[in-house]
Parts: structure tokens; sequence; C-alpha cells
């Protein structure tokens, strides 16, 4: 079954991205390309680091002269340094996507082997709810580029390891490795270690409510091993921490707005746009956009999870009641959470105040979105799948949860049926994307551009267009060897500060040219050009301590179609006819 299961998590992977495997070189994310391009970045940056002995969370190779704060952005260094040989060898889109596969799969083998191991499920009951989790809504929406929130299979093994921790008599042991969990966790998703943290935290509270005599009893051992963890944890994320909360260009908050990226209360019950039911035209729009359709688990499911907890505990003994307690409290804890600061119903906010609005402005909770925090709903419904499903197919009251329900089970296989098939993801959507330019992956560049130097692309690299970034990290992922040197960036796509308030933005405040290039990238129409943009050209260019400007044949736009042509013609207005180099369109800085 174990093997099954892990083939059906892979298959289903390859599956889900399937459209990216196609050709990886040129297609990109259909809905964020713009993230999938600073993940790329983000491994040839860690290669490059590791290899040449650089600062794996600072750099000043983006946001010319300021520089990245990448402790603050999420910086996977764990994965750039484990796949820094596939990134050298193959390129960072190979490795993106490899990993962005392997994150799928693993968090579904990962949820699987929780629950059959550790959470009293059998192994079917297990692998529905595993796959569940590992191919959830959420899930399925952040595989829209985001490395970071499909690497859920690190949750699990936190989960299993505190749950040993309170089980057997190793406290230090399992500390230290629960630190090394934590480690890990926070290097690839850090909202998603607070998350989990406070939902073990919510978890913990309910069930040592319910059981203080056995909670009491735990407390030594439990300290033990948290202090154990702490000193691990400590010691190798001092650093991370310290750019985090003291280091430069750090931020406080993200400066989203809470009530536009709050889960919607209707999206509860509604389907996503890439399953089955959104195929055929089910689905709703009612997420701030394609990557954060943190619920949507469709009514079926809802009133299955419903009817489940009820049966479960009218049949179950009091430890098992109490731990369904403790899972249903946790999962309407972080429902109700996700919805904000004030109620959304179908697509409007409705003025109706929420609990959200007591936390959202703490500090680390700011920092935090709040519709992201249903992805917490997701394992907890898998859990009570996983232990219906055992309660349905298990023989004897002693293996599983220990309980029986009533009822045929032709009905209840066709309720499963019912909530779990609309469920089945499709195919991501894809895109085409022009390759870097020889220019760069040849190391041309090196010709044009002295030691510290600076390319600045046309348009200026954000979120919105992302050429620039591809070409550093093509560059990077090339200067394997120790001692070589890269271009430089101004601008790009980070969370930095900025923001109102003291908080985070994408990205440095626009000087004049990013400004002016980035509207003429957008509607295609060159403004009047005078001496003051010229003036304000060269101030930018000394600025970024400019070698050269370079214009690609193929502009890519993450979100709308731009307009090369315009921008060659308003940057030959600016700075002269420019030279053809390689399959690049090239202005020296003097």
């Amino acid at each position: 079954m174990d093997l099954l299961v892990a083939a059906v998590s892979l298959l289903g992977a390859v599956w889900v991205t399937g459209a990216l495997w196609s050709d990886p070189l040129h297609r990109a994310s259909g809905v964020n390309s713009g993230d999938q391009a600073f993940f790329e970045w983000l491994l040839s940056y860690g290669a490059y680091a590791l290899t040449n002995g650089a600062d794996p969370l600072f750099t000043h190779l983006l946001n010319v002269p300021d520089g990245v704060n990448l402790a603050v952005n999420t910086s996977v260094s764990v994965y750039a340094f484990l796949f820094a040989p596939l990134t050298i060898l193959a390129g960072p889109a190979i490795t993106f996507l490899v990993i962005l596969t392997l994150n799928l799969a693993a968090t579904a083998y990962a949820w699987y082997w929780l629950f059959q191991r550790h959470l009293g499920a059998n192994r079917l009951g297990a692998a529905l709810g595993g796959l569940f989790c590992g191919f959830a809504p959420a899930m399925i929406s952040h595989a829209n580029a985001h490395l970071n929130w499909t690497a859920q299979w690190v949750v699990p093994l936190i989960i299993a390891r505190c749950l040993l921790l309170v089980r057997r008599d190793k406290p230090v042991r399992d500390g230290a490795l629960l630190g090394l969990l934590i480690a890990v966790c926070f290097s690839l998703a850090g909202e998603a270690l607070f998350f989990t943290a406070l939902a073990l935290g919510v978890f913990t509270l309910v069930w040592a409510l319910a059981r203080r005599a056995e909670a009491a009893a735990l407390l030594r051992k439990v300290l033990a091993g948290l202090g154990s963890g702490a000193v691990v944890a400590g010691v190798l994320l001092a650093y991370p921490l310290y750019l985090h909360f003291a280091g430069p260009q750090r931020y406080h908050g993200t400066g989203f707005d809470p009530k536009v990226h709050n889960e919607d209360l209707a999206a509860f019950a509604a389907w996503p746009e890439r399953s089955l039911a959104g195929a055929l035209g089910l689905n709703t729009d009612l997420a701030a956009n394609p990557t954060e359709e943190n619920s949507f688990f469709g009514a079926p499911l809802l009133l299955l999870v419903i009817v489940g907890i009820v049966l479960l505990w009218r049949r179950a003994a009091r430890p098992q009641r109490v731990n369904l307690a403790a899972v249903a409290v946790t999962a309407g804890v972080f429902a109700l959470l996700s919805l904000g600061p004030e109620l959304r119903w179908l697509g409007r906010l409705t003025g109706v105040w929420m609990p959200e609005a007591l936390i959202g402005g703490l500090p680390v909770f700011n920092a935090a979105l709040p519709s992201r925090l249903a992805l917490i709903v997701a394992p907890a419904f898998g859990l009570v799948v996983a232990w219906l499903a055992t309660a349905l197919t298990s023989r004897d009251a002693e293996s599983g949860v220990g309980v029986r329900v009533p009822g045929p089970r032709a009905a209840w296989a066709a309720a499963f049926a019912l909530a779990l098939l609309p469920l089945i993801p499709t195919p991501l959507l894809a895109r085409d994307r022009a390759p870097v330019p020889e220019f760069f992956t040849t190391g041309q560049w090196r010709e044009y551009v002295a030691d510290g130097g600076t390319v600045v692309p046309v348009p200026i690299t954000n979120d919105l267009l992302p050429d620039g970034q591809r070409w550093q990290a093509a560059a990077l992922a090339d200067a394997a060897g120790p001692g070589d040197s890269v271009f430089r960036l101004p601008a790009g796509f980070f969370l930095g500060p900025g923001g109102p308030n003291g908080t985070g933005r994408i990205g440095p405040i626009p000087r004049p040219t990013q400004t002016l290039l980035e509207t003429i990238a957008k509607t295609g129409v060159v403004p009047p050009l005078t001496d003051a943009d010229r003036t304000a050209l060269r101030d930018d260019l000394r600025y970024w301590n400019a070698s050269i400007v370079v214009l690609a044949d193929d502009v890519h736009g993450a979100h709308w179609p731009t307009y090369q042509p315009a921008l060659k013609s308003a940057m030959t207005q600016l700075l002269g006819d420019p030279r053809r180099v390689s399959d690049v369109w090239l202005w020296q800085v003097h």
C-alpha cells in the first residue's frame, strides 16, 4: 500500500504539472510567471552563494545600491543548496519544476504516513486523507509557482516529532530533531511554520483543558523536549532571525490589504478553478487571485466532514472524542480567522466585524495574509476523512479509530465520491515564455560589464516584468566556480521596505525611469520625451552604477502583453541608436 500511495502521489503531481513538463525551458505558469521567475532566481542565487561563499540571505546583486534581505523574503535556501548541482547542470527552470512536482507528491505521501503511522487511520483511510491533503484546492492553487506553500510535506514531519515527544521517553533527542525540522521549515516557508505553531497551540490547548491530569504529567517531558528544540533551532536560525527582525532592508507587515486578501465565506462551499468541478464550469470567482484559492472545498465535502465529526463523536470513546474536538476546534478557529477583519460574502465586504481584526495588526500576525489561514483547515478535513473512512472499512473496533459508523457502505462510498471526485485537480495552466537571450547564457555580457557593474534591463525588472531577474538567474547558475562575478540589477522582484506605515512593498519605490518604461511596456504609447526625461535617465543610470542598458527582442509581461517596439523607440530617443550584440539591443553607458 505504501508503494501504491507513493506512485499515485507522484503520478498525480506529474499530471498537475504536465503542461510545464511539456517544455520546461520555454513554458511558465499561465497565471503566475512572475513568482516562478522569482523562485528560479532564488534557486540560482542559492547555488551561486554555496559555490562562491556569498551570503545566502543578503545580496547586493539586486536592488542596487541598497540590496535585498532574503531572510524577510522566502529564501528556500535548503532547496537551493540541496539542488545546486541540478541548477548548475540543467538550469533553474528545470530545478524549479522538479521541486514543484516533488512538493506535491511528497506532501500527499507525508500526510498519508502521518495519518496511518501516528493518528490511528488504517491504510485506506490514510490514503484518502493524505491524497486529499496533498492535492487539496489550496495546494493546487499555490502550485501556480509557489515553492514555499507547496512544501507542506515538512508539516506532517513536525507533527509526528511532537507526537513522539509526548509518547516516548527521549525528549532531548526528539526535541533536537524537532528543532532541525523547524529550521528547515523556516527556510522553506516561514509563514507556514508560524501557522503550524499556532494550529498545534490551539489543538494542544483544547486537548490539555479536557485532559488536565495527563497534560500535567507530560509537562516536564514536553518542556525538556521544547528546550532542546529551541537550542537547535536557535543555533541554526540565529542569523536568519537577526536579519528578519533587525537586519537591513527589513520591514514589518506585508503592506497587503487584509480586506482584499481575506477568505470569502462562500468560498468554503465553492469548487476551485483547476478541478473537475471547475472544468465543468461549477467554480466561482471568489479568490483574490488564482493562487489564493485557500478553501474552496465544495458543499458536499463540508457536509461529509460535519456528518463524519458528529457520527464519530457519538460512537467514540472519551480519548478519541477529545482528539475529535481538538481537530474540529482548530479547523473552526482557522476558518474563522481566515475571513479577515471584515466578513466577505459572494465577493463583497458586508461591514460585519470579524475576530481577525483583534490580532491582524500584531507583530508577526501582520506579516501573514488572513486568507492563507484557511490552509490549516485542509489537513484537519483530511484527518476527519481518514478517520471516517477507517471507521467504515475496519473489521474490528480495535483497528483504526476504534469506532464503527452506521449505514450501507454503498451509500457511504457514494458520499465519498460526491465529496472528493469533483475536487480531483486538472493540470495547471501554462504559457509560452521566451528563452533567456544568448547574450547572457553564453557569458557575452562579461565583455561589456566591469566587476560590480549593473545591467539595466528594458523595462526595469519587477514582479510584472520579470525578464531581468531571469537573465541574472542564468548568469548565477553559470557562475559555478569560485571567484566568478555576476552583474547587478536595479530594482527587482522581492519584498522590502517602503510600504505605508513601515510595512513592506514589492520592490523599491520606483525611480522615474522605471515608472516611464513600465508605462510604455504596458500601453505601447511613447509619450513626448523631454530633456527632463533624459536628465532623469542619466541620474538613474548613475545611481545604479550602470554599465549597459539591454533590450531583448521579446519582453515578457507576467499579467499583460508588452510592446517591445515602443520600448526600443523610447530608448533610442533617450540614449541614441543601440548596437545589435548577439540577440539583444544594447546601449553602453559612459
